[in-house]
């Protein structure tokens, strides 16, 4: 609905009433007086759970992370849980990562649950999300909650809910609970926590949750393999150091080098700009170290873990970073071919990834007999499709921002297990004359060149929603029919759930949820996405080309066709 002044007007009231504390009350006064254009800000709209659950600036406001839009979140949450499961003690556990507040957040959110008598297991300090994931199966627990915000800047943090099979909300629960959260005042909200109901725990579940990451990560690699790898970590400030260097010893890794100077939690971040792998600058301190020691691989994880970036030596020597579509290609055949080696395939296996990942997933599931899974971003939706065909094994899966997930142990993407895989690729192809690197080159050679390039349009605030909003309304109304001069062929439109076949003029159904996305297809095999953040204030714009590259093919020919192909379609849509 339009949000007018009188309505924030009425909000801003409500949140001066004697039921917010004075802390809260002192803030919004404070914007009254200095900063009236934030207060609009903080107020035009309730935050809402995306892609990644429900993230946002921390602050007072209806549109902030505070306990009390929290509160509210874990109330309605109490009240669905006691509806839903009311013959049984509902039992939920809490994790929470290095941001600042994370801790108070989540002892607060410990504390709404066990007001409302919901069993509470808290992690007495920070940890990764994957362990919060696998403790909630662990645990038995009917649902789990971690406080974080991935890569945000530091002034964001976020709240996502996890359901009983370890994977984060989706389809009908997540609906329904916020249809619960609606009906709610936040004078509902029961702030007075029963201390019986609370939990600390700790290592107990750490060591079983290392020991399935070194069970799931590991393959082939001997210990000579292992021996003769040096590796570079850094946690980025993050919770990964409370868990990958422990689960690298206990997999034989001894020569691992630690960025100290950002080994220590901070949600401040001080020594880059953005806690992102995604990023290159986030590595630039990693990459040293490891020019300085002669590091193999190069791995950095976002600050809760859950996605890791990582560089390789190239066939000159060079480090080399790669993308999340190049890491998940490689992490992928590895899985696929140890399996084929184990087990063989029965043909009820699967790999997963996303409609915005790499067409390359599909070309490698071909090769090995298996089915190819397609969902949504977001990993929530790989989750799903575990739990929806429980027949099916899935071997393993990602997407192309940097998150992969190994089996299903965790329900959700796991940079503690895809590290220890990362180097196990490592040591095993060095250790038999080849690498990480030229790994991928013999798959580009065997099914194709693809590249894929990101574009992220920031948008903040009301103007930039509305500009984000009208984007995809002019794409949708007045759709490309040439991209750099490549006719366009197809287009999927994730919100009407329609395949158009510009060719034939047919249209098909898409038999997935719906999603504010528009893929559109050209004659020559480019594929370019558009899709609005779910967590962040941006417009997304994924790119991806492709060329035949055989053994006899230069790579770096083949490599700038497509870098330059990038380049044009990046200007024919103004995103240069």
């Amino acid at each position: 609905m339009q949000i007018t002044d009188s309505v924030i007007d009425t909000r801003v009231k409500e949140w001066l009433t004697p039921f917010f504390d004075t802390t809260t009350q002192k803030e919004i006064k404070n914007l009254q007086n200095n900063n009236p254009e934030e207060l609009k800000e903080s107020f035009y709209k309730d935050l809402e759970f995306g892609t990644g659950g429900m993230r946002g600036i921390m602050g007072a406001g209806t549109n902030r992370i505070n306990k009390y839009t929290l509160g509210k979140s874990t109330q309605g949450l109490s009240n669905y849980l006691i509806k839903e499961f009311p013959k049984e003690q509902p039992k939920a556990v809490i994790a929470y990562d290095c941001r600042n507040n994370s801790d108070t957040l989540a002892q607060l959110v410990a504390d709404v649950f066990s007001a409302n008598g919901i069993k509470v297991y808290l992690f007495s300090s920070l940890r990764p999300t994957p362990e919060l994931s696998f403790a909630v199966k662990e645990l038995g627990c009917h649902c789990g909650i971690v406080l974080t915000a991935s890569h945000n800047p530091p002034e964001y943090n976020g709240y996502k809910v996890y359901w009983q099979d370890g994977g984060q909300l989706v389809p009908p629960q997540d609906g329904d609970i916020i249809s619960e959260i609606n009906a709610l005042k936040y004078s509902d909200i029961r702030f007075n926590a029963n201390p019986d109901f609370i939990q600390k725990i700790d290592q107990e579940i750490d060591n079983i949750f290392i020991e399935q990451s070194v069970k799931n990560g590991s393959f082939v690699a001997t210990q000579e393999a292992k021996d003769n790898t040096t590796i570079v970590f850094t946690s980025l400030h993050g919770t990964s150091i409370t868990a990958v260097p422990e689960t690298l010893e206990k997999a034989g890794y001894k020569n691992v080098h630690i960025v100290k100077e950002q080994a220590k939690p901070d949600g401040n971040f001080p020594t880059v700009k953005s806690p992102n792998p995604e990023e290159p600058e986030a590595l630039e301190m990693a990459m040293k170290l490891a020019g300085e020691v002669n590091a193999d691989i190069v791995i950095g994880t976002d600050p809760d873990c859950d996605r890791l970036g990582i560089a390789v030596r190239n066939e000159k020597g060079e480090l080399q970073l790669l993308n999340g579509n190049q890491t998940m290609i490689v992490m992928t055949w590895f899985l696929l071919e140890n399996y084929k080696k184990q087990k063989g395939f029965s043909g009820n296996e699967f790999i997963a990834s996303t409609i915005v990942s790499t067409p390359m997933m599909q070309s490698l599931a071909q090769a090995y007999g298996i089915e190819y899974k397609e969902v949504l971003t977001g990993f929530k939706w790989i989750a799903k499709l575990i739990k929806d065909f429980p027949e099916n094994e899935f071997v393993g899966g990602g997407e192309e921002s940097f998150g992969f997930m190994v089996g299903d142990f965790v329900r959700d993407k796991d940079a503690v297990t895809s590290t220890l895989l990362a180097c196990e690729i490592v040591a095993f192809t060095k250790s038999n004359g080849g690498s990480f690197y030229n790994t991928l080159l013999d798959l580009y050679a065997k099914h194709g060149f693809y590249k894929e390039n990101l574009v992220s349009l920031v948008k903040k605030g009301i103007d930039g929603a509305a500009e984000i909003k009208q984007t995809m309304i002019d794409l949708r109304d007045n759709p490309p029919k040439h991209i750099n001069n490549e006719k366009v062929v197809l287009i999927e439109d994730y919100q009407t759930s329609i395949t158009k076949n510009i060719l034939d003029n047919t249209e098909n159904t898409i038999d997935i949820p719906k999603s504010n996305v528009l893929i559109f297809y050209t004659e020559a095999g480019s594929k370019i996405a558009a899709r609005p953040s779910g967590t962040e204030p941006k417009i997304k714009f994924y790119i991806s080309v492709q060329e035949p590259l055989s053994a006899s093919t230069d790579f770096y020919t083949v490599q700038q066709i497509l870098d330059d192909k990038i380049k044009a379609i990046k200007k024919d849509l103004e995103l240069t």
